[in-house]
Formats: structure tokens, C-alpha cells, sequence
């Protein structure tokens, strides 16, 4: 298959997955759908091209695995996991109700595909750090991947973990950084900048980073994570330039860490979303 058509590809997974998640959190009424929204892109490259995944066996020693360490983005892994045939999709409809394996937060020990349990922000980087080196010292030949959120670099365990990464060479851990601009308590220029950038931080720990400019564009993710296979000896930190809210009517361009609209809006902002699929589709 060419490379345009992996693209193409790629891009439907995508919109698949952001319908899936609007669905998926609409199904509660609220829910944080802006920081799930910025990192789908990731997602769907991930796990439409790139991640060694079995569906049938979740548990595979040899998989490649994927932390959601900012694991209130919890929904569009959940929509992803079930479109990739973990589960059937329509089982997250259950989000956050009584005696369901989709909690808000991801959780190991109920929903097939997660590979790692998140919610306090900062430990995911951590427990996926801790997994990179235990697979390395396996002799395993597979990566984890790890989300965190810029507001959440924020934490000094991103920091130590990060530290932990490059002394002990894991360059079979890729961090993606959704920048998305935008924390619980406002902008993260304003509630906690990072200076000269969160990619500077991560060089300065000795991590091969990759800065894209545009971090929901599927091609350009999938450069960037074979550039990271390509670096040897060190961690990589690939930093999306994201738009927090992406496809969401009612989210995309407020800056808001949670939403809870209107029933019209939720059926607003998920037509909208099945009409751009259709529109990706035909191109």
C-alpha cells in the first residue's frame, strides 16, 4: 500500500474514533471531552499503523503497549480500543456508570487493551517509564508509548521520570506531549509556562525530541514515530502542537478541560462529526 493511502486511512480511523468518543462521553451527558478531542490523531496512527496489537490476546508479552498517562482522555482510547476490536465499540456507551469497565480514568483491571491504570496526573509517565525498562531488560522488541498533557508537565514526576529515561537509555519509550494550551485552571502560559518550551525541558534531560507543527496531522505523527525508531540510545519526546477540542461543535476553540452541553448540542456536535467522516471518506 502507498503512503497516501496509509494516510487516508489513517484520517478515517481518526474521524471514526472522534465520532466514537462523542458518542461515548454523549452517552453520560459530560465529560472531558476537550483533552480526549486533541489526542485522537496520535491514537489513530498508533494504533491503526503503527503499535504490534492483538486484539484476541490484549495480554500479548511481545505487544506494543500504550499509557495514557493523562488518563482523563480516557473516552477516545476507549473508542479506539472497540474500533480496533477489543471489545464492541458500543459497550463504552457505558462510561462512568454503575458496575462498568469504561471508568472516566483508564483502568487496567477493566477494560481490555489498557495497559496501564492513570488518573493521578504525572504517574503514568512514570509506570510507563518502569515498563519501557522492564520490557528493554526482557530483551523484548516493543515500545510504550506515553500521553501526558503540557498542563500536566506541570508535576515534578514527569520530570524524575523523565531523568529515570534517559540514564538508563529507553529508546524504546516515545512520550507524546499533547500541547494543547490549555489546563484545568486556564492557559498554561498563564497558570504555569515552560519557559522556552516543554521540547527544551525534555532535550535538556537528553531526549531526542521531534516538534511538530501541527500535532493532528496524521502524516506528520507517523514521520515522527519512525524517526523515533530510528533514534538509538535515547528516549524520544515527539511534542503535538494540538487544537484542544478538536471536532467537537461545542468544545473545539473554548480552552474548556470538561464539558456538559446540551442534549441538542451533544446531537449537534455528533452529526457534524458523522458529516466530516463522510466528507473524509469521499475525498
Amino acid at each position: 500500500m502507498q503512503k497516501a493511502e496509509k494516510m487516508q486511512e489513517l484520517r478515517v480511523f481518526a474521524q471514526e474514533i472522534r465520532v466514537e468518543t462523542l458518542k461515548t462521553v454523549g452517552s453520560l451527558g459530560f465529560g472531558h471531552v476537550p483533552g480526549a478531542m486533541s489526542v485522537i490523531d496520535a491514537l489513530a496512527v498508533l494504533y491503526g499503523e503503527v503499535m504490534k496489537v492483538d486484539p484476541k490476546n490484549p495480554h500479548w508479552e511481545d505487544r506494543d503497549w500504550c499509557v495514557l498517562s493523562k488518563g482523563h482522555a480516557g473516552p477516545a482510547m476507549y473508542a479506539t480500543l472497540g474500533l480496533k476490536g477489543f471489545y464492541p465499540v458500543e459497550d463504552a456507551y457505558t462510561l462512568n456508570q454503575p458496575h462498568t469497565n469504561f471508568p472516566s480514568h483508564t483502568d487496567r483491571t477493566k477494560t481490555p487493551g489498557v495497559d496501564l491504570t492513570t488518573g493521578s496526573l504525572g504517574q503514568g509517565m512514570s509506570t510507563a517509564t518502569g515498563a519501557a525498562l522492564g520490557n528493554k531488560l526482557d530483551g523484548r522488541d516493543s515500545h510504550v508509548f506515553v500521553f501526558v498533557g503540557d498542563g500536566e508537565c506541570d508535576e515534578g514526576q514527569v520530570w524524575e521520570a523523565a531523568q529515570f529515561a534517559a540514564h538508563y537509555k529507553l529508546d524504546n519509550l516515545v512520550c507524546f506531549v499533547d500541547d494543547n494550551k490549555y489546563q484545568l485552571d486556564g492557559a498554561v502560559d498563564k497558570v504555569m509556562s515552560h519557559g522556552k518550551g516543554i521540547g527544551a525541558k525534555f532535550a535538556a534531560f537528553g531526549w531526542n525530541v521531534i516538534e511538530l507543527q501541527d500535532g493532528n496531522d496524521v502524516e506528520q505523527i507517523y514521520d515522527a514515530v519512525q524517526l523515533a525508531y530510528d533514534t538509538k540510545g535515547v528516549p524520544t519526546c515527539i511534542v503535538l502542537n494540538t487544537v484542544k477540542g478538536l471536532g467537537a461543535t461545542f468544545a473545539e476553540g473554548t480552552g474548556a478541560h470538561s464539558s456538559q452541553p446540551t442534549k441538542e448540542q451533544w446531537d449537534e456536535a455528533i452529526a457534524a462529526a458523522e458529516k466530516k467522516l463522510a466528507e473524509i471518506k469521499a475525498q
